[in-house]
């Protein structure tokens, strides 16, 4: 039965029903939004190679600085979350992705593109955390941990999909062109979001100068930054997750190539980690409230990915349907990292949920350029040390990091205390 409380007009607003739901998939959209424009930089940036006339390094330097703002910024989102509301901060920030989207479309030059990811770093910033805070306030924190789950079901549902549909596109759509639509379908969602995102009750804060505003923000993640749990739940979720982000946008298929599967072959196995990784996030976060903890759902995950994970790199004779099969179980226990944002939320105060979350998040995506690079960084030692190109023992040497901070998540995991709410 669904709660009624006063909303930010005066009016009543109910936490549950199809008002929640509406909030909520308006949010999701916009996490699924701006993950397109993510993953589809990395198909279209030959084409705006071409075009602008930059160097190879020029189009990672603008890929980089994305990544780098958006990790910075990720850190104070919540706070200005708890602080202002989805209703305040949201709409602010599908106005600035979809800014940048179009400053991107129009790009004619190096300025101009990182000037694009810029804009669009500081609005997606906010995106999943904001889509995970509505799912607490909407749905009550009884269902965050569930709810949460679904967002990145959502994320990662589409990510499977997301590059091959936007690579059919392109085939009858200039570049330009197309990422003019996805500007044009932001101002659509941007009119919804300034009509009904808000929070169902009104957040009251006293009056405040920008410099004491500024200063309460920093002193709520100050706050939640000194509870070590935080921490520990940051950590074992950043090196889960930062696995995934190297297996999923880099190295899985890569891996796989050299284990003898075309290259077909290989990309389809992989996009097997995303879809793995939706379904997790249906099952784990809901078997978690299900027995009642929190830790239980996450050590079994990471041991799961940890024995996948090595079958992936070490078994002999592996067939295309059980790499796919692996992949997927990868995928499915990866989605325990979910459950670092719960565990997190659990031992802080209802009003700084946004900010316990957006600092597992930074946290996670800070671990995971790591984790996307050491394996590069490795093939080049390998070769310096004899091991032969494209060879299996290459790739199991530089799939060494990746395996090291799946084995290192169990043990910080463990240290963990088991949180899951007895009232």
């Amino acid at each position: 039965m669904s709660a009624t409380v006063p909303d930010q007009a005066g009016a009543s607003a109910r936490v549950g029903g199809n008002r929640a739901w509406l909030v909520w998939g308006l949010a999701v959209t916009f996490v699924v939004y701006y993950f397109s424009f993510q993953t589809g930089y990395a198909i279209v940036n030959p084409r705006v190679q071409e075009d602008t006339g930059l160097s190879v390094v020029q189009v990672a330097t603008v890929a980089a600085v994305y990544t780098w703002v958006f990790a910075i910024c990720q850190f104070f989102s919540g706070a200005l979350l708890d602080r202002l509301g989805a209703g305040k901060v949201l709409p602010v920030a599908i106005a600035l992705v979809t800014v940048g989207i179009f400053v991107f479309a129009t790009a004619t030059d190096y300025t101009t593109l990182l000037l694009s990811q810029l804009i669009i770093a500081v609005g997606a910033c906010s995106g999943f955390v904001g889509a995970g805070y509505v799912g607490g306030q909407w749905f009550g924190m009884a269902k965050f941990s569930f709810m949460f789950g679904l967002v990145q079901f959502a994320a990662s549902f589409f990510s499977a999909f997301n590059q091959n549909l936007l690579g059919l596109a392109l085939q009858t759509i200039p570049w330009r062109e197309l990422f003019t639509f996805i500007g044009v379908f932001g101002i659509g969602l941007f009119v919804l979001s300034a009509l009904f995102i808000r929070n169902p009750t009104p957040i009251e804060r006293p009056e405040q100068s920008l410099p004491a505003f500024l200063g309460s923000v920093i002193g709520s993640i100050v706050q939640v930054a000194k509870i070590p749990h935080v921490w520990l739940a940051a950590a074992f979720g950043a090196l889960c997750f930062g696995v995934m982000l190297a297996l999923g946008v880099v190295w899985g298929p890569k891996l796989l190539q050299v284990r003898g599967f075309d290259t077909s072959t290989a990309n389809w196995s992989a996009s097997l980690l995303w879809l793995g990784l939706a379904a997790g996030c249906l099952v784990l976060p809901k078997w978690s409230d299900v027995i009642r903890r929190r830790k239980l759902p996450i050590l079994v995950g990471i041991v799961v990915q940890a024995i996948a994970l090595a079958m992936l790199l070490y078994l002999p004779g592996l067939s295309a349907p059980l790499a796919m099969a692996l992949c997927f179980l990868f995928g499915f226990a990866n989605a325990a990292h979910m459950l670092a944002f719960s565990t997190a939320a659990d031992v802080v105060q209802p009003s700084q949920i946004g900010t316990s979350a957006a600092l597992v998040n930074g946290m996670m995506f800070i671990v995971g350029g790591i984790m996307i690079s050491r394996p590069g960084v490795r093939i080049g030692i390998g070769l310096e040390g004899g091991l032969g190109t494209k060879s299996l023992e290459l790739a199991q040497f530089a799939a060494w990091p990746l395996i090291a901070a799946i084995v290192l998540a169990f043990p910080i995991a463990l240290l963990m205390r088991e949180t899951y709410p007895r009232a």
